[in-house]
This record gives structure tokens, sequence and C-alpha cells, in this order.
């Protein structure tokens, strides 16, 4: 009768334990139904299933394990596994997995229990913890987030339940939180659209050209209205842009000259560029400043409205088609027809209740500092740290990023 057993390996790690432990089983037949290995500073946690064959018996094998384990100095243990509870455990394969990644300055213990205990009222299971940044020093301030993903089986009865619990901890803990499908296309992603203003850049530029203009005041108040969902996009931009009549046009690059990147935007250009994502701007702002961070950044695709000019003045008019929230959708839709690229390989960013249509059509919809009106409509959000976090929820490591 063939029998299965659960071996498990913990001790200090060295090199080729693995394969001296896997070679007490060579020659002997033996399947290797599972395997995982995990190193902590130094210290290995090991753990094998193994299917001993009819013809032989486990005795001996156990022996020669427990014998190799005390020659490497290492603690070994053998459970043995009822076939039926085998054939229950392997029945599991099929269910649903999620991705929950915890981001934060720094990863607490607090953190950790609070997203582990969502997980589990929610009915889910961890089958694997991963730490995505590096390693944070013992002094000194770290210049760049911590990330741990949990790996998750099962199928939760309310996936919005979970996102919701998820971002009471996230505001009250002061972390990001995503929680994903864990699908061929989370694995995949090839295209991140973006918002501009409060996006990319750390104003809006509107608001910037009103200032200019001597008009600040006024246009702020419609600008952040508009953000928060309270007035139509098409009608604040109408009565934004009467403001602005008359400025001249060498205000914009005055203006593009003075408006900071985002934190963490160069750094998350560079190395989706890395990694072969096609990037995209989609912007109700104005095309002057979408071409001027495209020049800087390199990104492949801007759209946005086109200003309108006379005589080297503003006539406080766009050009065109404005783009709104539902035109964003449509936009992104035909860049990912034009690359051949599935919407849900798509990650699309804004911080406005404009940015919802083509938050929502993206197979990873991210609110970035938003209001709290776009954070429950996007599902997941970035509040505490810059652009580059993004690069962890695509399942970016640090050591493969770009610094």
């Amino acid at each position: 009768m063939q029998e299965i057993l659960l071996v498990r390996i913990t001790g200090d790690d060295s090199p080729g334990l693995t394969a001296k432990l896997a070679g007490v089983l060579d020659g002997l037949d033996v399947d290797v139904l599972d395997i995982g290995q995990a190193v902590i500073h130094e210290t290995l946690s090991l753990g094998m299933l193994i299917r001993i064959p009819e013809h032989a018996q486990s005795a001996p094998v156990v022996k020669d394990l427990l014998f190799k384990a005390h020659e490497l100095g290492v603690h070994l243990t053998c459970t043995p596994v009822r076939p039926e509870s085998y054939e229950a455990w392997t029945g599991v394969q099929g269910k649903q997995r999620f991705i929950a990644t915890l981001i934060a300055r720094r990863i607490t213990a607090a953190q950790v229990a609070a997203v582990s205990r969502v997980i589990s009222e929610n009915g889910l299971n961890i089958d694997v913890i991963t730490r995505l940044s590096g390693r944070p020093p013992l002094t000194g301030n770290a210049t760049l987030p911590a990330c741990v993903e949990f790996s998750l089986r099962g199928t939760p009865q309310d996936v919005s339940a979970v996102r919701k619990a998820f971002l009471a901890i996230s505001a009250e803990l002061g972390v990001d939180i995503a929680f994903q499908e864990d699908n061929a296309f989370r694995r995949n992603r090839r295209l991140v659209a973006f918002d501009m203003d409060s996006t990319l850049v750390q104003a809006e530029f509107i608001d910037e050209l009103a200032v200019a203009a001597g008009k600040g005041k006024e246009v702020s108040e419609v600008t952040a209205r508009a953000m928060r969902g309270e007035m139509d996009f098409s009608e604040s931009l109408a009565q934004r842009m009467a403001f602005l009549k008359g400025l001249p046009e060498s205000a914009l690059a005055e203006v593009a000259a003075r408006v900071p990147l985002t934190e963490g935007a160069e750094r998350l250009i560079r190395n989706l560029k890395k990694f072969g994502y096609k990037t995209a701007i989609i912007s109700g702002g104005f095309t002057y400043f979408g071409h001027h961070l495209q020049q800087r950044l390199g990104v492949d695709y801007v759209y946005a409205n086109e200003l309108d000019i006379e005589d080297g003045k503003l006539t406080g008019r766009v050009r065109g088609r404005i783009v709104d929230g539902p035109r964003k959708a449509e936009l992104l839709r035909d860049i990912a027809a034009k690359e051949d690229i599935s919407l849900q390989q798509a990650i699309a960013v804004g911080d406005g209740a404009n940015d919802l249509p083509m938050l929502n059509i993206a197979g990873l919809g991210i609110a970035f500092h938003a209001k709290p009106l776009v954070k429950e409509g996007a599902g997941h959000s970035i509040s505490t740290l810059g652009l580059d976090a993004i690069l962890f929820l695509a399942g970016i490591r640090s050591r493969d990023m770009s610094q």
C-alpha cells in the first residue's frame, strides 16, 4: 500500500541543504506531491509532501531522512497523511484565488493582524505570504515603501465587503491595501493609463493658470466641486475656462515649469517602460501640459483637451470634444484595442469623479490620493504613498525595479 508523508524541516540554512535531503530519496521512486521552502534571516522552513510507492516501506525512508537531518544539524519531522485527507486537500485547487497587497512606510504587527482578521472573517485562507520590498535598515530612514503580499484561497461571500473592510483599515492605520483576484490577467498587465492633474503632477494645471490670471480662488472652488462629483465635468470646465479668457499663451510654459511631478512618478514610468508596459495620459486637462509630460517621461499616448488660442491669448474655450468621464473610458478602450490588449490587463489611475468610468472598466482601477467618493467607487486606492507603489500592485519586487 502506498504511503503519504508530510516531511517538515526547520533549522539554520546552508548551501546544498535541500539537495542533500532530497538526495536521500533519490533512487527510491518517491513522488514529491508538493514542496515549499522559505528562508527568513538564514533560518530554513522546508516542507515536502511525498508518496512512497507500494513496493517500498516508509520506515527505512524515515530513518534515513532523520539520520541525514541530524548530520546536517536541522530538525525533521514526518507525519503520515491519510489518502482521503490528501484527496480532500487537492479538491480545493479549483477554488478562486486572490491577492491582498499591504503597502506602508513600515510594516507593523498591528497591520498584519488587521489584514489577517479580515481574510479569516471572509472565509479565505492564506497560502503564502511574500515580501515584495527589500529588507528595511535598522538605522536611518527607509526611502522606499514596504510591501507584503498575501496569496489567498477561497470564495468570499461578498468581494465588495472585503474591499470595504480593507479600506477602513487603510484609513485607521495609514496603510494601503489592494485586493485583487489572482488570475492570468493580473499577472500579465500591459497598459497603464493615468489621469494627469493631481495624479501625475501635484496640482491642477487649470487652477495654476487661474492663479496666473488672477482668478485662482474662483476656479479652484469649481475644480474641487467637479472632482468630488458635485457638478457635471463639462459644465465645470466651461465655467473655469471663462475665467481664463485673455490669459497670454506664454503663461502655459511658466506653469508647466513650476508644477512638480508627484512622488514616485518618474520611478514608476521608468520601470513600466523597462518591463514593456504601454503608458497613456487620459486627462480632462490640456494637451499642452500632457505633451510636456510626454516628452519628460516618455509616455506613449496623450489625450486631453485642446486649448483655443487666438492672437497669443486664450479665448476661454477648448477645441473639439471634451474629455470628460465617459470619454476617458472610451479612450482607454480605444488604446487597448489598438495595442491588442484586454481591458483586464489595463491599470487606470486617477483622483477625480470624472476618472471613475475609466477606473471601473480597467482590470485594476486605482484611486490615487482621491476623495472618499472616488475611493469607494474605484475599489482600490493609494492614499499614503507615491505613484511607484503601483509597481507592487503589479507584483513587481523591489529587487527587480530600477531605483
